[in-house]
């Protein structure tokens, strides 16, 4: 114990003493109180108070109260035996929660989250922001800006309470507001029953009664089938490395589908969640997995709702023992689609993405070995070992095999997810959605979300597929294909990719932090100083910790080189 000293020099009794005088009655900062810690433990009931389930609790929290308050921040700490910082790191790291301290004011009960993404701001974002804000009363409705929600089809969008609101005017929001519509709507979908009657889960537990896992490995990669959360990595390589690992070992399904522009997993999650339920158990059974970590982002509540309905189903079927599959809940953060982010998310922490190696095949989730794919990989994972892997293999276009879901947004008449051969050229992309919007001529496209830039018109006989973009210092990435038309600037498109990466860098590393920043400031003026942004680029390339700030200059370097006649 220290203890404090008299000017005199003479020892004195501790800070704690029971008498007289000096002495603190508590720790020092916030007191826990009574009715709040009764609040949190209601909230939580008999769940276990384990450490990677911070994130889950907070939802619980904010759910209930429309906030985190200090003093519900206080006992949730108590409540789980760790620290108030830990607690208000992780609930200050995520967009959808909202701290209030002691003395703030709590935000009004009515959230309104308007998508500013690249094709919504094309569809008219910010005039529908303004309007907003300006129509609707600040005390009884907030109104913020979001990045991109996964509905680029029907833009503008914004979310109103947890209802989007498609094609969204003022008029609707108002109508929606005293209709007190502000909850989200389940589309129709293939339930389980459904689904095992078209001969669903019967590759599984075929599998699992006399299967080879190195025969279905082979089969999916005679397939080709790679990653299709952007990377491009041949799934079926992922099963021996883990496999090749001690277990534990667990499965992460990254759904964390923030790149803007794509929307291809909610597509097929709203229609056919157990193509893809079946293809991660699968996989599951491939490495063994203990647990089946899916991590959705907050962004799609339906899909999360449909999750957790299809696999209480597939609990209550026997196909999965309780608790298998553990449905994560993302808060916000673009930064958790990079894997190791998304374990540090699903571990309760912030969504600071891991330095590598060890890779996470090998140090994953609670440092287990890890096999983690996208929604997409597994949803073909189901079809090729239903139908053989020349259900991929079969399709061959420009010296491309497979097939691809390019989610097709911006300019064109009808966007929407396009099923078509792996080597379709941006021509075809927008032949299939119905040609140009009425009135616009084609100028540009984003052929692979905000991390892969721009291309000019003329380059439209590019297959759009992994490997074939590289040349042109571009990639496919998760196929989010936004059209630009001659009434846009080029310019302006890549300031709002590079305000999307500034808001959404993690801050871990200064390249990406302060690049971002810098960057945005440069992009506003008239002339752009070109070397300068240059030499930006290529410090954030260089020196950045994960895919976030190695491809925000992309944007920037794609403009420069295809339009120099807008900067």
């Amino acid at each position: 114990m220290a203890f404090d000293h008299d000017k005199n020099g003479d020892n004195r009794k501790g800070v704690w003493k029971s008498g007289k005088g000096k002495g603190r009655v508590r720790p020092k900062g916030r007191a826990l109180e009574d009715q709040p810690w009764m609040d949190v433990r209601a909230l939580l009931g008999d769940a276990p108070r384990r450490r990677d389930l911070l994130i889950e609790f907070l939802h619980l929290i904010q759910d209930a109260y429309g906030h985190l308050s200090a003093a519900h921040l206080r006992a949730l700490a108590e409540e789980m035996r760790i620290s108030m910082a830990e607690v208000y790191e992780v609930a200050t790291f995520y967009a959808h929660f909202d701290v209030v301290k002691e003395g703030e004011t709590p935000p009004p009960a009515l959230t309104i989250r308007v998508c500013d993404s690249l094709s919504c701001e094309l569809a008219g974002a910010q005039a529908l922001k303004s309007a907003l804000q300006t129509g609707l009363d600040p005390a009884e409705v907030r109104v913020l800006r979001a990045p991109c929600m996964g509905r680029c089809d029907t833009a503008p969008v914004l979310e109103l309470g947890h209802n989007h609101v498609d094609h969204a005017t003022p008029e609707k929001v108002q109508a929606a507001i005293d209709a007190k519509d502000i909850h989200t709507v389940i589309p129709h979908h293939e339930d389980l029953e459904n689904y095992r009657k078209s001969g669903g889960y019967d590759a599984l537990l075929k599998f699992r009664t006399s299967g080879d896992w190195e025969a279905v490995q082979q089969s999916v990669l005679d397939s080709g089938l790679r990653g299709l959360g952007g990377a491009g990595f041949p799934s079926g390589k992922k099963w021996g490395f883990v496999r090749a690992n001690a277990g534990p070992r667990y499965l992460a399904v990254n759904g964390d589908e923030g790149e803007p522009g794509t929307f291809k997993d909610r597509y097929y999650l709203e229609r056919t969640p157990h193509l893809f339920l079946e293809g991660m158990l699968i996989a599951a059974w491939a490495v063994e997995a203990e647990t089946c970590f899916i991590y959705m982002r907050d962004e799609y509540p339906a899909v999360i709702e449909i999750l957790r309905r299809e696999i209480s189903a597939l609990e209550d079927a026997g196909l999965v023992d309780k608790g298998f599959v553990d449905l994560r809940r993302g808060a916000g953060a673009y930064i958790c689609g990079e894997e190791s982010a998304m374990i540090e998310s699903i571990e309760g922490k912030r969504g600071i993405p891991r330095h590598r190696p060890p890779f996470v095949a090998q140090v994953g989730i609670f440092d287990r070995p890890t096999l983690v794919h996208n929604v997409e990989t597994l949803h073909w994972v189901a079809r090729i070992c239903r139908e053989g892997p020349q259900v991929l293999s079969s399709t061959v276009k420009n010296d491309r095999k497979g097939l691809r879901s390019y989610s097709v947004s911006g300019r064109v008449a009808q966007p929407g997810v396009y099923l078509l051969p792996a080597g379709s050229t941006i021509t075809d992309l927008i032949e299939v959605a119905g040609g140009m919007a009425e009135g616009h001529v084609f100028k540009a496209y984003q052929p692979g979300g905000p991390s892969s830039g721009l291309l000019p018109a003329s380059m439209h006989d590019v297959p759009l597929d992994f490997d074939t973009l590289q040349p042109h210092g571009t990639f496919i990435g998760s196929a989010a294909v936004v059209i630009l038309s001659d009434h846009d600037k080029a310019r302006d498109a890549a300031l709002n990719m590079l305000r999307f990466f500034e808001d959404e860098s993690c801050g871990q590393c200064t390249p990406c932090r302060v690049g971002c920043e810098k960057a945005v400031k440069l992009m506003q003026a008239d002339r752009w100083d070109q070397p300068l942004l240059d030499e930006l680029c290529t410090a954030m390339a260089d020196a950045s910790i994960c895919g976030l700030g190695q491809a925000a200059p992309n944007p920037i370097r794609s403009t420069m080189k295809h339009f120099p006649n807008e900067v």
